[in-house]
């Protein structure tokens, strides 16, 4: 069978195509470089195979597994032949692969097993998907430490402090590749942090991705190693691993599939043990970009005229995880000079930006924003960056700093932008000081963007739609549909909704007259302000996302 031939015959390559798959994967089934190379998609070539050969093709998406059947074959044979049994039928067993000329895995199988194989062609990541469903990420790994389970192990949380058994054990080649085979499934996945939680009933693992939770299958058995995990964890971070009863924090720098990768821990003793939420920042996925993080042009036009002021503060505010620090990097990116000398204080330093001097907080010594602020502006600055603004004396601090003559970023938590004017003068600033050093406030929100391969048009009625809607008219939206790119979930990747208050006259006055936020909000509102909710809107209007992730962002919130 000449595979080439009958992609070509078929019309899913082009001569030129399977031309420059032979040159660039000399020795490699034809079919399988064309899948990698991007050129041919995966189910298609399957498809094509099946009719050929007469083996059934099967979508495992929302499949349920035979549990009782799965069990008969060793998780190891599984995992390594990327192959799963799914059901009986007429004294066969059903076992999904995504390589039809693998017999190795076929006959392997079968003698494990002690029955006769039909095999069946599945895509590979649904075939991947479906086995840590149902043996949990890490499975074969699992098994494995299970196998080799002493009494060692069993008594690491009541070997004495100190020990060097409890590291000993950490660093068994098993725990170290389950841990890593956590870290490559949530980069997979595309997550953000990875929470491990221990709780009566056993470790549970999930991961936030998209700003959401997911709870990830993991065997049970699992729970016998939390420890060992725990523990491998804390000399990966350099961490004290004979403390248990105080919270600790750590960085790890990893390589992963060829991406480096920068890792925060967080550990915190809990009541069933300790508690772990590893933070994991992608470097080379992130760029940094206004337009990129999903500004619209207007407000990105009136962005641009605020960060190229010469002197004065600019906040972006938000709750924990609104992609502030990725908006205020897009920023100092844009303005990056070689005759503009930028310094930033951070706590902690999040990316490495080339061109900017970048300062790590560290308050056990007293380095707070605060000092780090007083002393870089010693250091003959244009633009500083302070990484929050905590109390009131790193906000007086960049005051004077904005006094000085000098263009100060920060972030702030508030709800919205009018906000923090009077969030400033609770901290003990001066209203009038507040009000001439604050040019423009910048509020955002992150939310989810439909899968544009799997999003449908959807008819909403007048009724259907929230009362401050900008259009209360029958109209064709989009909701979320599933498919394999996003998971099922309807959503991949996430873009930012912006609110940006400028400051006027008007609005100083206000607030030297301690006016309420509501009062600010309004006025902001007459003279342009688009707010974070109608923001949403329009990325509703422009298929971006739907109207229930707007109304989750910005609950509660009107204008």
């Amino acid at each position: 069978m000449n595979i080439g031939t009958l992609l070509l015959q078929c019309g899913l390559i082009t001569p030129q195509q399977l031309e420059i798959a032979q040159q660039q994967a000399p020795g490699q089934r034809i079919d399988q470089a064309l899948v990698q190379m991007g050129i041919l998609r995966e189910e298609d070539s399957l498809r094509l195979l099946s009719n050929e050969l007469g083996m059934p093709f099967v979508d495992l998406k929302e499949f349920n597994v035979d549990r009782e059947l799965l069990n008969r074959f060793p998780t190891s044979a599984i995992f390594r032949h990327e192959a799963v049994p799914l059901e009986r039928e007429n004294g066969h067993v059903r076992v999904a692969v995504s390589d039809p000329f693998d017999l190795e895995a076929i006959d392997e199988l079968s003698t494990l097993g002690g029955v006769h194989i039909q095999p069946v062609l599945a895509c590979r990541n649904e075939i991947l998907d479906l086995i840590k469903r149902n043996l949990g990420v890490g499975g074969d790994t699992i098994k494995e430490l299970v196998a080799q389970r002493n009494d060692e192990v069993d008594l690491l949380d009541e070997i004495p402090e100190g020990m060097g058994e409890l590291a000993e054990s950490a660093q068994a080649p098993s725990v170290i590749r389950l841990v890593n085979e956590l870290l490559i499934e949530a980069l997979d996945q595309r997550a953000s942090d990875i929470h491990l939680e221990p709780q009566e009933s056993g470790l549970v693992v999930r991961f936030r991705v998209d700003g959401l939770l997911r709870v990830q299958p993991v065997p049970p058995e699992i729970n016998h190693f939390a420890s060992s995990i725990v523990t491998r964890l804390k000399i990966m971070s350099r961490l004290n691993i004979a403390e248990k009863r105080l919270p600790q924090d750590g960085r790890i720098n990893v390589r992963v599939q060829r991406r480096d990768i920068d890792v925060r821990v967080s550990i915190i003793p809990m009541l069933h043990g300790e508690g772990v939420v590893l933070r994991l920042l992608d470097k080379q996925r992130m760029t940094f970009s206004l337009l990129g993080v999903g500004m619209p042009q207007d407000t990105y036009e009136k962005f641009q005229q605020l960060i190229t002021l010469p002197h004065g503060i600019i906040l972006v505010t938000g709750p924990t995880g609104s992609g502030k620090t990725t908006t205020l990097y897009s920023a100092l990116s844009e303005i990056k000079d070689p005759s503009t000398k930028i310094i930033t204080v951070e706590d902690p330093v999040e990316y490495h930006l080339n061109g900017i001097s970048q300062i790590q907080v560290h308050a056990k010594i007293g380095m707070t924003f605060a000092a780090g602020l007083r002393s870089i502006l010693r250091h003959d600055p244009d633009v500083v960056l302070i990484g929050e603004i905590r109390d009131g004396e790193t906000a007086t601090s960049a005051i004077q700093a904005s006094l000085t003559g000098h263009l100060v970023f920060s972030t702030l938590h508030t709800n919205d932008a009018p906000g923090s004017f009077t969030r400033l003068v609770d901290m003990g600033v001066e209203p009038y000081l507040v009000a001439s050093t604050v040019e423009g406030i910048l509020a955002q929100r992150l939310l989810r963007k439909l899968c544009p391969r799997c999003k449908r048009p959807k008819t909403f009625l007048p009724e259907d739609l929230p009362s401050d809607f900008p259009a209360l008219e029958a109209m064709q939206l989009y909701e979320p549909g599933g498919c394999r790119d996003c998971r099922d979930t309807g959503y991949t990747g996430r873009t930012g909704v912006h609110e940006l208050l400028v400051n006027d006259e008007e609005i100083r006055h206000l607030c030297n007259e301690r006016a309420s936020t509501g009062v600010i909000r309004t006025h902001a509102l007459k003279k342009g302000m688009v707010s974070l909710r109608m923001a949403g809107f329009r990325k509703v209007l422009d298929g971006t996302t739907t109207m229930e992730e707007v109304m989750r962002i910005t609950r509660g919130d009107l204008g």
